[in-house]
């Protein structure tokens, strides 16, 4: 991981971490902390806690976001204090307005036409919100343009030696951030042979070809949740929202679970194993499929 983002993670960069309640790169987050990267522009559909933490961390100078807040809890305390004071760049989307950026960069479109800012009050706030003329009907729809990060980290499941990414479970738009990158970085609780993959291909989210370094960072994703691995912490959640409200403790919380440990096996370490055992599920297996082997 510190080689990774060491090597793709630059200061001024544009940077993503997604992952849609599920298979969130809290480790990679970790390790951006702890190498103080600066002046970034963090992009994400949904940011939650990990985006609290890397901006009360001080490594970013503008959010690009849909609906941002700690799920289920409260508000991300950390970016509602930047944002609400001066010299924090935010650029607000809908979600679909989010996904449809992502869609254009990684088809390599001008722009994404779509409906969902009518009736709303977006497009007065956000320069980059836009109508466009349909050339077959005359229609006037909105568009957003194409968002190209510098770099994507996404988590998953499984992945082999060449960056080939396999998922399962609730995905978000993992898949379209990553193409739509300059450099990517899968996490994975796995590193399996190649072998694996090629027995289920249809579970690839991402080729080896779209991904320039693989971590394997098992309960890299912690306290999010990695499905058949680990369940969702919500203990965590709660207690970041007591965290965050406060500056002083919020500081003291990086400095002794990020700063102060080497890396996400120190993290984990604090931890300590028997913390997971209320978090590890049963096995639930969901069958096999026969693909054929044609000779």
């Amino acid at each position: 991981m510190r080689e990774a983002v060491a090597d793709l993670v630059r200061d001024g960069d544009t940077l993503a971490i997604e992952g849609f309640t599920h298979l969130i790169s809290f480790a990679a987050g970790h390790e951006v902390i702890r190498q103080r990267k600066r002046d970034l522009t963090l992009c994400r559909l949904t940011p939650d806690v990990i985006y609290d933490q890397l901006i009360g961390a001080g490594v970013a100078r503008k959010l690009v976001f849909s609906w941002l807040g700690n799920p289920g809890v409260g508000s991300l305390h950390a970016v509602r204090r930047l944002v609400e004071g001066p010299g924090f760049e935010v650029e607000e989307y809908s979600h679909f307005g989010m996904v449809g950026r992502y869609a254009a960069g990684a088809a390599r479109l001008p722009f994404f036409p779509l409906r969902s800012y009518v009736d709303s009050d977006l497009p007065t706030v956000n320069d980059n919100i836009r109508t466009v003329t349909s050339p077959f009907d005359g229609e006037e729809v909105y568009a957003v343009p194409p968002l190209h990060p510098d770099v994507t980290i996404v988590h998953a499941q499984r992945a082999d030696k060449h960056g080939n990414t396999q998922a399962w479970g609730l995905l978000g738009c993992q898949k379209e951030a990553a193409f739509a990158a300059r450099r990517v970085i899968v996490v994975v609780e796995e590193l399996v042979e190649e072998s694996v993959i090629r027995a289920d291909p249809n579970r690839t989210l991402l080729p080896g070809l779209k991904v320039d370094a693989v971590v394997h960072c098992p309960r890299g994703a912690h306290p999010s949740y990695a499905q058949g691995h680990y369940d969702r912490d919500n203990r965590f959640y709660l207690a970041w929202e007591h965290i965050s409200r406060d500056p002083a403790l919020l500081e003291a919380w990086l400095d002794e679970w990020v700063h102060g440990t080497r890396d996400h096996a120190g993290y984990l370490a604090k931890l300590g194993d028997s913390y997971f055992d209320d978090l590890t599920p049963a096995p639930a297996p969901s069958g096999s499929v026969d693909y054929g082997d044609y000779r």
